[in-house]
């Protein structure tokens, strides 16, 4: 049985898998890591733990004590150069988010076509990866909430807007959110268009719902896509014992 962690900047989610399947999973605050704890203990002793953290070393340090007592190996992932059939041309491989890394490798366990990988999440990141499982280069701009929260933050008299997406906006509410939709959306459509025909596009976080039904192009709405990336991974772990150890 494999415990998969994905501590993202908003949120942390995890997913256990045995048998072929998702068997459960869920998400929490960063604050709230004792549940990882107790969901630990009724896993069995042979559990794998594979972690991807983006939230700092002060969330690694809660999960890790979250963990201490369950004398199970915590496998804390890195972006390497290549690993479960991606290749990582990053001009400095382990410089690249582990998330991105992640997803890209979850997105290759999915489908084997040239692909654009989006994560909508605090930031929206959009990566390339070709039919060969080269990683190409992708983008990195701010999510859709942040988008909206930077207008209201940092210009005089514009709120945070609470519009919805219109065609033609013509109020400034809905202005606002059109935009932050419009500009989501485009820079997905570039970046499938640019990795050519027959490229699929898989689209993942929490604001794939606003952003996907605005695309104008087919995609596949995939949840926990960095989860799926680190049970890839976990087929090159050696059978975890208990032991009370963890990696980093």
């Amino acid at each position: 049985m494999i415990l998969c962690i994905d501590s993202g900047n908003s949120r942390i989610k995890w997913g256990v898998h045995g048998a072929g399947r998702w068997l459960e999973g869920g998400i929490i605050e960063h604050g709230e890591t004792d549940q990882l704890a107790s969901l630990t203990f009724r896993l069995p002793p042979a559990t794998r733990i594979l972690l991807a953290n983006v939230a700092g070393d002060a969330a690694l340090a809660r999960i890790r004590q979250a963990l201490a007592d369950s004398r199970r190996e915590l496998h804390e992932v890195k972006s390497v150069p290549a690993a479960g059939g991606v290749i990582n041309l990053y001009e400095d491989p382990a410089r690249l988010g582990v998330d991105r890394w992640c997803a890209l490798l979850g997105a290759r366990s999915l489908t084997s076509a040239p692909c654009v990988v989006v994560m909508a999440g605090t930031a929206t990141t959009i990566d390339s990866l070709d039919g060969d499982g080269c990683f190409r280069g992708g983008f990195i701009l701010p999510g859709f909430d942040l988008m909206r929260r930077s207008l209201a933050q940092d210009t005089a008299e514009l709120p945070l807007a609470g519009g919805t997406y219109a065609a033609w906006p013509r109020c400034t509410d809905d202005a606002i959110t059109s935009g932050c939709v419009e500009a989501q959306a485009g820079a997905i459509e570039r970046a499938v268009a640019r990795l050519g025909s027959g490229a699929a596009c898989l689209l993942s976080g929490g604001a794939a719902g606003v952003i996907g039904k605005h695309l104008g192009i087919a995609h596949r709405r995939v949840d926990n896509l960095v989860l799926e990336g680190l049970l890839r991974l976990a087929g090159d772990l050696p059978t975890s014992h208990a032991s009370g150890k963890t990696n980093s």
